[in-house]
């Protein structure tokens, strides 16, 4: 089980926890505003973008060639961005703080 705190633009603390699945399929069950995971979890859109907390990047690793060049794409993406549809839900991540991207 892993307990996820999401910040949303609206600065809204959102936590959620999950035991299975990815952080965008957690988020976009819940009705966190920002997150909408158009394309299913594919890595093909950018809509479940997320700025991970500095001192939580540990957590989450690097991200993929494919999600970096997603991201690439995103005006808004910085060296914390991550593509939420690529972060699977393990007790690694309990704790974790991400920041939904504008």
């Amino acid at each position: 089980m892993a307990k996820i705190t999401f910040i949303t633009s609206s600065e809204e603390e959102i936590v959620l926890e999950g035991d299975s699945g990815s952080v965008m399929e957690l988020a976009v069950q819940n009705g966190v505003p920002g997150i909408d995971g158009d394309c299913g979890g594919v890595c093909s859109c950018a809509t479940c973008h997320v700025h991970v907390i500095p001192e939580y990047t540990t957590k989450t690793g690097e991200a993929s060639e494919i999600e970096k060049d997603m991201l690439e794409l995103d005006d808004n993406a910085d060296e914390y961005s991550r593509l939420s549809c690529q972060l699977e839900i393990t007790e690694d991540l309990d704790g974790i703080i991400l920041r939904v991207a504008k």
